[in-house]
């Protein structure tokens, strides 16, 4: 067996999780127009279950929260049987998964509302990329600035969603705080330009995540909720000066509710904002108690070095790990790695992109050297 540190069991949730690989949530179009998961969704994850915890790709909590073609949801009851069968295969194929509740707010377009605008904590629009829509790709649209009764509903729907996600027999639940969704408008300075309660201070931005974490551990323990933050983030048009200021203060927050993880995209792969010094996960580490996982653009060494240091314990990793379904295997035993540098098919609705990369031994015919615990 590798001696690495990425095979080490951890304990988390009353749990032992087989090692300390991630599959990171990875965004995908998948579940048709109904947006039920279905059986090439749960292919997928029964292909990545060696991994120490799956995450699940990001799911709507609600049809206001859509903002990506055929994404999978959690609001409905044919939604929750569709998670359900999913999560049983895991965990029949030995994994564990939790999933990632999601609303895109102003990262999203009327055309997923039947004509009415997304929401938002403020009526300013992303700049930059066009959006891709259920009816071909468009720029975005300045959002709806949201009400209080809009913000009271919505917290009602994460809550919803959470209790979804129990019926549906996930291992914990993941609230998705990061990339320029939803809670991160809130959350970001330049995008939350209320004047209410939820606007203008730290405590204030803060606000509307506090009452979704409220919300969500009414039904959770929360040694089984994990938050995902990207401080250095300039996706979605993310990115203010005061961003170290504010994601020391939630991380603070976040540690005071014990909640079971922290999930920080500390990497830079996905671009940077350039507003001072990147935060790192060390700074995290000594913010944060409880499980800390690192994330974006990481290589095994990058993650071994930052497991090796105490700055994390677990590593998310997700480009790699759709080209190479036995990521754990291949790492283990040092065998090369299918290169993913080809995200034209990635997105769409079939197997292609999706199922069809092989492992080692399916390309090779070759057993794994080690065997992984």
């Amino acid at each position: 067996m590798t001696d690495s540190v990425l095979f080490k069991p951890f304990d988390w949730a009353g749990q032992t999780l087989k090692n300390r690989m991630v599959l990171a949530p990875l965004t995908r179009g998948r579940a048709g127009p109904d947006r039920v998961p279905n059986k090439i969704i749960g292919d997928h994850y029964v292909q990545r279950a060696e991994a120490g915890l799956i995450i699940s790709e990001a799911t709507s909590i609600s049809e206001e929260g859509n903002g990506w073609v055929e994404s999978p949801g959690i609001y409905t009851d044919a939604m929750v049987e569709g998670w359900r069968s999913v999560v049983s295969r895991v965990h029949e194929a030995g994994g564990k998964m939790v999933l990632q509740l999601w609303h895109t707010g102003r990262a999203s377009h009327s055309d997923f509302h039947n004509g009415d605008l997304p929401l938002s904590a403020s009526a300013i629009k992303i700049e930059g990329d066009e959006i891709h829509t259920p009816k071909g790709k468009k720029e975005y649209e300045v959002p709806r600035a949201m009400t209080l009764d809009d913000i009271k509903r919505t917290v009602e729907d994460y809550k919803k969603a959470a209790i979804n996600a129990k019926a549906a027999g996930f291992d914990g639940i993941e609230v998705h705080a990061a990339n320029g969704y939803l809670i991160n408008q809130f959350l970001d300075s330049r995008s939350n330009q209320r004047d209410d309660n939820y606007g203008g201070s730290l405590e204030n931005r803060y606000r509307f995540l506090s009452e979704v974490m409220d919300a969500v551990l009414s039904v959770w323990p929360a040694e089984q909720v994990g938050v995902r933050l990207s401080p250095n983030g300039v996706f979605n048009d993310m990115g203010a000066d005061d961003f170290r200021e504010t994601f020391t203060y939630v991380a603070q927050q976040l540690n005071a509710l014990k909640v079971g993880y922290l999930h920080v995209m500390d990497g830079l792969a996905f671009g940077f904002h350039e507003r001072g010094e990147p935060m790192t996960l060390a700074e995290f580490r000594a913010l944060f108690d409880g499980m800390l996982i690192g994330n974006c653009g990481y290589t095994k060494e990058d993650a071994e070095k930052r497991i090796s240091d105490g700055d994390g314990d677990m590593v998310a990793f997700g480009r790699p790990w759709i080209t190479n379904p036995d990521l754990p295997t291949r790492f283990a035993n040092d065998y090369p790695l299918t290169a993913f540098d080809d995200p034209a098919s990635w997105y769409g609705n079939s197997v292609e992109g999706y199922n069809d990369f092989t492992t080692y031994k399916e390309e090779t015919g070759k057993d794994a050297l080690e065997a992984l615990s």
